[in-house]
C-alpha cells in the first residue's frame, strides 16, 4: 500500500539541517524531549530504586528504650545483598550504621544509578536538559567508581551530557572493565545525536546486559580480533547510527546473546540472523529494509512492532524472510503490503499454497496488520495464513486506511476458506481496533464460518463512542 511516509528518521543531519532552516529552538528542544522519552521508556527498570519509603521500629518488644539490632547479626552475603539493592548513595551510607556495617559497603555488587544522585533524583522521572548538577553528578560517578573494587552490579549512566565529559567516560569503560560489571546502561542526553561511542566498551568483557542510547556506534573494522561480549545475554540498542556489518559483528562476538532490541535506530535496519543463541528478537520505531532469518536454531520470538520501510528505496517494502528457525513461536506484527514475507526460498504472493517449503510449522502465535479497506493488502491474509498451519493464537489489528482502495466481498473470503490454521487449530482471536467496517465484517464472517476449534474475542477500541469497550464472543 502507498501509505504517506511516517515521521523521517531522527538522525543528527536532520536535527542540524532544521536548526539550520530556522526550526524554533523550543519545537526543536521539544521534538529532542519527545525523543529522549521513548528511549528512555525502553531502557530496562534499574534494580534499585530512589522512590522507596524505608522506616524502622526502634522500639523494644518488652517495651523499654533499647532495641535489638536484629539485622547485623545477619550473615555477611545476606547483608550484602541489602546493600546491593539499595541506591548508590545509601549504600554507602550504610558504613556509618556500625563497625559491623563498614566493610560491607566495599564488598557488594553496587548499583550506580546516576539520576538517583540528582538532587530529589529518582527513577522515574528524567532529567532537565539544563541541569545544573550535572557536574556535581559526574564527579559522583567517577569517585565512586574509582573507590569501589567492583564488581559492580549495575551502573546506569542516562542523564550526563557526554560530549562534554569523553575523558571520563573513557576513564569509566576502563575501571568497569577491570572492575567488572553485570548491566550497564549508557545513554548521551541527546545532543549530538551522532557521538562516538568509545571502542572500549569491548574490553568490559563481564557485562552480562547492555543497553547504549543516543550514539554512533564503534567502527567494528578497526577494532582488535579479540574484541567480544562473551558474556552477553541481552543487547538494547537506541536511536544508534549502526552500520550493518557491526550488527553483524556484534552478533557474531556474543556467543550467549538471547535477546536484541533495536528501537529508534538513526539507520535503515538491514538485519540477517544468524546466531546459535538468540532467542527474542525486538525490532521498534525503526525504519526496516531487511530481516533475514537465515540460521537460528534456538530463536523463539520475532517481533517488528511499529515498524516501517524506507520510502526513499523504490520497493518501499520490508523483506521479512524466515529459513532456518525450527522452533520459532511467536511472530508479529506482519504487515501484508509493507512486509513482503519469505518462507525459504518463496516469496509468498497471493494465491500461494501451502507446501513444506512455504510453511513455519513451529508458529503458534501470529499478529497481523491489516488495512482490509486496501484490496490488495487483505488478498494476502489468506496467503499469510497458509504459511503458519498451526497458529493457535491469531492476533489482527484492524488498521485505518488513509486512502483506501477497493474492498474485498465475501467471494474472495469464501474462494480462500481452505486455510489450514483457521480450519483446525486457531483457538482464540483477538481483534484490535474494531470498527464496524463492511471489509472486517466480511473477515471475521470468514473466521467464524471456518473455524471449527475457535474461542473468538473482539476488542473493541471504541473511537466514536458508539462500541463497547471490549466483547467477548465464545464461538461454538
Amino acid at each position: 500500500m502507498d501509505q504517506p511516509p511516517p515521521q523521517p528518521l531522527v538522525t543528527m543531519e536532520r536535527m542540524l539541517h532544521l536548526a539550520q532552516y530556522g526550526m524554533d529552538s523550543q519545537k526543536l528542544d521539544s521534538a529532542m524531549d519527545l525523543m529522549e522519552g521513548f528511549i528512555r521508556s525502553c531502557l530496562p527498570n534499574p534494580p534499585v530504586s530512589a522512590n522507596a519509603f524505608l522506616s524502622a521500629d526502634f522500639s523494644s518488644p518488652s517495651g523499654g528504650d533499647v532495641a535489638v539490632d536484629r539485622v547485623s547479626a545477619l550473615p555477611d552475603d545476606l547483608l550484602r545483598d541489602v546493600v546491593s539493592r539499595l541506591p548508590a548513595k545509601d549504600a554507602a551510607r550504610t558504613a556509618m550504621l556500625s563497625s559491623r556495617w563498614r566493610p560491607l559497603w566495599r564488598s557488594a555488587r553496587l548499583s550506580l544509578v546516576d539520576t538517583n544522585l540528582l538532587p530529589g533524583g529518582g527513577n522515574n522521572e528524567p532529567p532537565p536538559r539544563r541541569a545544573k548538577d550535572f557536574g556535581a553528578v559526574t564527579a559522583a560517578v567517577s569517585r565512586v567508581l574509582e573507590a569501589h573494587p567492583g564488581p559492580f552490579r549495575c551502573v546506569a549512566l542516562t542523564c550526563v551530557p557526554m560530549d562534554a565529559h569523553r575523558a571520563e567516560l573513557v576513564r569509566w569503560l576502563h575501571l568497569l572493565a577491570v572492575k567488572g560489571v553485570e548491566e550497564l546502561v549508557f545513554v548521551n542526553r541527546p545532543w549530538p545525536l551522532d557521538l562516538p561511542f568509545p571502542a572500549a566498551v569491548f574490553s568490559v568483557a563481564s557485562v552480562t546486559r547492555l543497553y547504549l542510547g543516543v550514539w554512533r556506534f564503534p567502527n567494528t573494522a578497526t577494532l582488535p580480533r579479540g574484541a567480544a561480549f562473551p558474556n552477553l545475554v541481552e543487547l538494547g540498542l537506541g536511536c544508534v547510527v549502526m552500520e550493518d556489518r557491526d550488527l553483524e559483528f556484534v552478533l557474531a562476538r556474543s556467543p550467549v546473546l538471547k535477546t536484541l532490541v533495536i528501537y529508534a535506530s538513526q539507520r535503515p535496519v538491514n538485519l540477517r540472523i544468524v546466531s546459535r543463541s538468540l532467542w527474542c528478537v525486538q525490532l521498534c520505531r525503526s525504519y526496516v529494509h531487511n530481516v533475514a532469518v537465515e540460521d537460528a536454531p534456538h530463536l523463539e520470538r520475532l517481533f517488528l512492532w511499529d515498524t516501517w520501510c524506507d520510502h526513499a528505496t523504490r520497493d518501499r517494502v520490508t523483506k521479512v524472510k524466515i529459513d532456518q528457525a525450527p522452533v520459532l513461536r511467536i511472530v508479529g506484527h506482519l504487515v501484508p503490503g509493507i512486509h513482503v514475507l519469505e518462507v525459504g526460498d518463496t516469496v509468498i504472493k497471493v494465491g500461494t499454497k501451502a507446501s513444506p517449503t512455504t510453511v513455519v510449522p513451529s508458529v503458534k502465535i501470529l499478529a497481523l496488520k491489516v488495512h482490509f479497506e486496501v484490496r490488495n493488502e487483505a488478498k494476502m491474509v489468506p496467503s499469510f495464513l497458509r504459511c503458519f498451519p498451526n497458529v493457535e493464537t491469531l492476533h489482527v489489528v484492524s488498521e485505518k486506511a488513509d486512502q483506501p482502495m477497493g474492498k474485498l466481498n465475501q467471494k474472495f473470503w469464501q474462494e480462500n476458506c481452505r486455510v489450514e490454521c483457521v480450519q483446525s487449530h486457531i483457538r482464540m482471536m483477538v481483534f484490535h481496533e474494531y470498527r464496524g467496517e463492511r471489509s472486517e465484517l466480511a473477515f471475521l464472517k470468514f473466521i467464524l464460518e471456518n473455524g471449527e476449534v475457535l474461542h473468538l474475542l473482539f476488542r473493541y477500541i471504541d473511537v466514536s463512542g458508539d462500541l463497547d469497550s471490549n466483547v467477548v464472543m465464545q464461538a461454538t
